[in-house]
């Protein structure tokens, strides 16, 4: 049964489309809308190409969004003249994306964030066993083709297609779409920072992208200090808990080493954040589930600031 759930503030209903595509003969490209920029266009493009029709839209939902992506959302589904459905992988194993941090110990593994390697990328391919589909769309750009490469490479069951390709878009070109229809961008575009993800549900609630790079969180500590500040203390505590250090950057220069967000007086020879030289925030791209380390290609120089823990590689996974 190709079953889903449609999830907004009021209800929660369910609805069985198989009948619709097995009369057809098909199955529909789904394209996934993470809350980011390039997401929402590629979403877009979906329809044009495809038909409205032919293409279901779904977010999922790690509840620990800014709260500008659902007034986004509103607007985006207002531009396709259609609903995007909604699916989420809280309730089930976890409650909260803390619960994942705590659960495994860690903010990052080897091959990409924790909490997107469960609450997104473990949701969709748990989606993927249950569903039908004749394509699934992501919004790589045109600054990701070596990513497209391994995604195709790596992932052939999810038959990926990448429409920002199609028409040789980057983010910029994305931004500019949206604005042009006079649809705002989500507010962390416009508070300088480079992505959508996992911001938390307020100003002052944990959260922020693990995988942001030094530049993202010295921003944070200028802007958000309260949440600068809860993410610094969950370091502390995944540390104590899991008795080695637990960060999310790293320095590469000559003698640098792990680096944590505020000092840790357990580990003195280890660098914080404040000893690190300033710079611009250039996250990674929006938040799809794939947002881990490339095999196919040279780290970009926010990738290599990230503490990707090697030791528990297989265990996000089960």
């Amino acid at each position: 049964m190709n079953r889903f759930y449609i999830i907004d503030e009021n209800e929660q209903a369910m609805f069985d489309q198989d009948w619709y595509f097995e009369e057809k003969g098909t199955y529909p490209v789904i394209a996934w809308w993470s809350g980011g920029i390039t997401s929402a266009v590629t979403c877009k493009l979906c329809i044009d190409i495809y038909g409205a029709e032919n293409v279901r839209v779904i977010f999922i939902d790690t509840e620990n969004e800014h709260k500008d992506t659902y007034r986004f959302k509103n607007d985006c589904q207002d531009w396709y003249n259609k609903p995007i459905e909604t699916i989420t992988g809280i309730g089930e194993k976890f409650e909260s994306i803390v619960d994942v941090w705590t659960k495994y110990k860690s903010l990052n593994v080897s091959h990409g964030a924790v909490c997107s390697s469960t609450l997104k990328t473990n949701v969709r391919k748990k989606w993927q066993k249950t569903n039908k589909y004749s394509a699934q769309a992501f919004g790589f750009d045109m600054d990701e083709v070596r990513r497209v490469q391994g995604m195709k490479t790596n992932h052939p069951e999810a038959k990926p297609v990448f429409p920002l390709l199609m028409f040789g878009y980057r983010k910029k070109d994305c931004i500019d779409m949206v604005n042009e229809l006079g649809i705002d961008v989500p507010e962390m575009y416009k508070l300088g920072f480079s992505n959508n993800n996992c911001f938390g549900k307020s100003d002052t609630s944990i959260g922020g992208c693990v995988q942001g790079g030094i530049g993202y969180w010295q921003k944070m500590k200028r802007d958000f200090p309260e949440k600068f500040d809860k993410m610094a203390n969950m370091e502390h505590k995944l540390t104590e808990t899991k008795g080695s250090p637990v960060t999310m950057l790293k320095d590469q220069s000559k003698g640098g080493g792990l680096v944590f967000l505020k000092h840790n007086p357990e580990y003195p020879d280890l660098k914080d954040i404040s000893m690190m030289k300033g710079r611009e925030p250039k996250p990674l791209m929006d938040c799809n589930g794939f947002c881990g380390i490339n095999d196919l290609d040279k780290r970009s120089e926010t990738e290599s600031e990230i503490n990707y823990q090697m030791d528990i590689f297989d265990v996000i996974n089960k």
